[in-house]
């Protein structure tokens, strides 16, 4: 029994028993989830990257959704104490698994975004800003990134020769680091198109773009959808809204590679849709069938900030979701698709913590969009999904194994004991040396490094003489650099549907390909828990799997892990 406070029409459990209410009703939740754990085949699988989504980011997004998305205005004091005294979770967060993956490349600590998406797609981890390709290619090496058992297969791959439809779907660049490994295999994640490759590369190697648009498994993916139109074509034209990524490569060669799709479909009877803003996409979900590939591209370089997103002509992220999983959902051998939330890593790479954040809730939404999508399309007879202590879950029978992780961490650190309920982007506290105020949030290198000279002291700037609520607010930062670099931490990993229990503890970023497969049944588990290793010999590119072929017979899972492990 709790004792309980009366205060006007309302009951309060005291704080103490607040906690111990919330402990028990959350061991309850846990002790069930034990009992009721999904071992069927996963029809669907979605893939969330949040890029450069680190612990720290999280944490720090979930405060900041409660500061500036919830409403906190209540009528009593108390209740007011009572809603801050429990932070809620993110809606992923409340899914029932989760285990932490280990992010460093083959050849670096910290690592960036192209080794580690081979890692997630491809099963296999890699060199330091190589694309779909195993340890033997160096940054660079053209030459031997053409031996074909140098590539890596993908989950994409393995789905399409499942008969699964594949798509993926992200607000940066279709060719950027984290989507190519899906169907690239490049040693320079740089070589979007031809104008950042060198003379010698480009005689004899094929640029990305090109690999997705004239290559398998890229020509065969269902879905594609994000910016990148200067890698595509030649010759554009940009405006203030959307403009030309100076960073980026652009197109030189005059192929208009958009138009090469298009006549790619029509050759082979292939229903399609080309889309390039946000009154088309809408309009095409209102078609009534929606069963066709679909290739959207909205910008030039990366799509825009959400805040700053114009809603007639950019989709947001979980409209380009729901869009691709309407496109595939007729297909009664399931899909696959991978998502990508990847201005979460712009931003911080640019030291705006605000914007990294708020993008980081864009994300969020769209996993939302996918629950509820999946909620009512789930049978009559079941659950959709439940509010238990720890919040918000999807139903456990679902036949979609549904993924939210990150590719890895960043430098931002939250510090130096702000109360509860201080702004999480200003300030927390002044320093015990000098006295000077420091932010709650912030680098520990990048471009925030601002410090001057007075009387013989460095001192950095003062935080209460900017606006540190700002979107366009550089975070301080310890280290002065061009831009802020990644971290070398492990990020974390949640996960509902079937096999969703096989993250539990602390994995190789590889790992999840692995599991996706096995949950799936395709690639090298595509025969289920008697997973068979496909034979594939050294000559061999048809899959370009990264796993030898020693047998025609079935092993099981605990012998063929093993052997993965021996061999690779």
């Amino acid at each position: 029994m709790y004792n309980v406070l009366l205060l006007g029409n309302s009951f309060f459990l005291p704080d103490r028993n607040i906690w111990m209410q919330n402990g028990l009703l959350e061991l309850e939740e846990s002790v069930k989830l034990q009992k009721s754990r999904n071992e069927g085949v996963a029809r669907n699988v979605i893939l969330f990257v949040g890029d450069g989504m680190g612990p720290n980011t999280l944490t720090a997004s979930r405060v900041y959704k409660r500061q500036y998305r919830e409403n906190t205005k209540h009528n009593s004091r108390w209740e007011d104490l009572y809603k801050h005294k429990k932070e809620r979770n993110l809606i992923f967060e409340d899914f029932p698994s989760m285990g932490m993956l280990k992010t460093y490349a083959v050849d670096k600590q910290v690592p960036d975004s192209a080794c580690t998406a081979t890692a997630l797609f491809c099963g296999a981890k890699t060199n330091y800003e190589t694309v779909g390709v195993d340890e033997s290619v160096l940054l660079g090496d053209c030459d031997t990134s053409l031996n074909q058992t140098t590539h890596l297969s993908s989950i994409m791959k393995w789905a399409l020769d499942a008969g699964k439809d594949t798509g993926f779907v992200t607000n940066m660049r279709v060719t950027h680091a984290t989507p190519s490994p899906l169907y690239a295999h490049c040693p320079d994640r740089r070589w979007e198109c031809d104008g950042k490759m060198p003379s010698a590369a480009r005689d004899k190697c094929k640029d990305i773009a090109r690999q997705l648009i004239e290559d398998e498994p890229g020509r065969n993916i269902k879905v594609i959808m994000g910016g990148g139109r200067q890698c595509l074509q030649t010759n554009l034209n940009a405006s203030e809204y959307d403009p030309l990524d100076g960073w980026a490569c652009r197109r030189k060669d005059g192929l208009d590679l958009i138009s090469m799709w298009k006549r790619d479909k029509e050759s082979r009877n292939l229903p399609y849709h080309l889309l390039s803003n946000a009154d088309e996409l809408r309009a095409f979900n209102r078609e009534l069938n929606t069963s066709k590939y679909l290739l959207g591209i909205f910008a030039n370089s990366h799509l825009p900030y959400e805040y700053l997103r114009d809603d007639s002509e950019t989709p947001s992220l979980a409209e380009m979701v729901i869009t691709a999983i309407n496109a595939m959902s007729q297909n009664p051998r399931g899909f696959l698709l991978v998502v990508e939330g990847g201005l979460i890593d712009i931003a911080h790479h640019r030291g705006t913590a605000r914007k990294a954040l708020d993008e980081t809730l864009a994300m969020e939404e769209a996993v939302i969009s996918v629950v509820e999508k999946l909620s009512l399309s789930s049978s009559s007879t079941s659950t959709p999904h439940s509010h238990t202590a720890s919040g918000f879950m999807p139903n456990m029978s679902s036949e979609t194994l549904l993924i939210v992780t990150s590719d890895h961490t960043h430098t931002m650190s939250i510090n130096g004991y702000p109360k509860r309920d201080d702004d999480i982007l200003g300030i927390a506290s002044a320093s015990k040396i000098n006295g000077r105020e420091y932010t709650t949030l912030s680098y520990a290198n990048g471009v925030g490094f601002k410090y001057n000279c007075s009387e013989g002291k460095a001192l950095w700037e003062d935080p209460k003489e900017a606006k540190t609520t700002s979107f366009e607010y550089k975070q301080q930062a310890t280290v002065l650099q061009d831009e802020e670099t990644h971290g070398g931490g492990d990020v974390t990993i949640y996960a509902t549907g079937p096999m969703a229990h096989l993250f539990h503890r602390v994995h190789e970023q590889s790992y999840v390909a692995h599991v996706i497969a096995y949950a799936s049944h395709i690639g090298p588990y595509s025969d289920g828990i008697s997973a068979r290793i496909p034979l594939s010999d050294a000559t061999s590119s048809s899959s370009g799997c990264c796993l030898t072929k020693f047998s025609a017979y079935s092993m099981p899972i605990t012998l063929v892990l093993t052997w993965i492990t021996i061999n690779l």
